[in-house]
């Protein structure tokens, strides 16, 4: 008898030696080996339940929080909801946002449950959790946002314009510039892109996303990019494409630093590194600006020359439309102000 047991599929072959095992052994084995096929199967699907940067995520703030209790002679499996709620505070006094804080939550319960042991957050009948956890919120609600400014158009034509030359750098920093605030990315979107994503078509390029934010489970997204007279993003990623060649593979590689391409993807971070550096160079103040930049220049630019909310929506893949009314507000904040008669 196969036997599965615990969180993880486990396999033993336990064959009750009985006479009619004994005489037909292929007869039994047959069953044995299917069944070992399908939880092989199954621990590929379960492997494949998180996108890939979900479970990089993940990993990395599993480590954080290993890390964080072994400084501090506690015990990280299984984790004590008192602990967790304690590492929660921790992250909130180095000034993370409570997505990030609500992400690394997420993270320990994984790792638990990937090990079949039960998540803090269910052990935790005093709710120091829940409680610590609102707490959290409550306050970051109060206190000032630091979010990103928005490129404008006209911004990040003049940072287009001062990634100048033809050298391999200049050019793959030119399409990411243009696509990225084109098609309303976010620097993770960017650096997953591969080359079979990108199809050109009359008016433009249709880009696929085959996993984003917001389609965790990978059904894909498809948004029309037009050719631009302005950012020109097509023509852009087409002298990209003529220079990183046709093979499979990212969209975007990494440069080393003698200008040659490699075969390994961007990081993210290093999108957000890219924008400052050109905003710099057009007198923007770098710290101001990040790979949120592109994604929401998108949003204010659209907003403020009359697109519906319906048609941005299609771009930025946004769930939910108050998200969304936020960079409508912003732009349209001086349009008709009701002091503007007399002031």
């Amino acid at each position: 008898m196969v036997e599965m047991s615990g969180d993880v599929f486990e396999a033993e072959a336990r064959v009750p030696m009985s006479p009619v095992a004994m005489a037909s052994p292929v007869t039994i084995a047959e069953p044995e080996r299917r069944l070992s096929e399908e939880i092989a199967a199954a621990r590929v699907y379960r492997a494949q339940a998180k996108a890939a940067n979900t479970l990089r995520a993940y990993i990395s703030d599993w480590t954080q929080f290993e890390g964080w209790c072994d400084e501090r002679g506690l015990e990280p499996l299984p984790a004590r909801p008192e602990a967790v709620a304690t590492y929660l505070a921790a992250l909130a006094m180095a000034g993370k946002a409570d997505s990030t804080i609500g992400r690394h939550l997420a993270a320990i319960g994984w790792k638990h449950r990937q090990v079949g042991l039960v998540a803090p957050v269910q052990r935790d009948e005093r709710m120091v959790i829940a409680d610590t956890l609102a707490g959290i919120r409550r306050e970051q609600r109060t206190r000032p946002s630091a979010r990103k400014a928005a490129l404008t158009a006209k911004e990040l034509a003049a940072m287009i314009a001062a990634a100048d030359g033809e050298g391999t750098r200049s050019i793959r920093d030119r399409a990411i510039l243009a696509l990225g605030l084109a098609a309303a990315l976010r620097r993770s979107e960017l650096v997953a892109l591969e080359w079979r994503d990108v199809e050109l078509v009359d008016k433009g390029l249709k880009l696929t996303l085959r996993h984003s934010k917001t389609d965790q489970d990978g059904e894909g997204q498809v948004i029309a990019v037009p050719s631009g007279k302005i950012l020109k993003p097509v023509e852009r990623l087409k002298a990209w494409l003529a220079v990183r060649g046709g093979s499979a593979g990212p969209l975007f590689y990494q440069i080393d630093p003698q200008g040659r391409l490699t075969d390994k993807p961007m990081s993210d971070r290093s999108i957000a590194r890219l924008i400052q550096k050109y905003a710099a160079r057009t007198g923007l103040d770098p710290e101001t600006v990040a790979g949120h930049s592109l994604r929401a220049g998108f949003l204010t630019e659209a907003s403020r020359t009359g697109a519906t909310i319906a048609k941005m929506q299609e771009v930025s893949r946004h769930k939910k439309v108050e998200v969304l009314l936020g960079y409508v507000r912003s732009a349209e904040l001086f349009d008709d102000h009701a002091g503007g008669e007399f002031l």
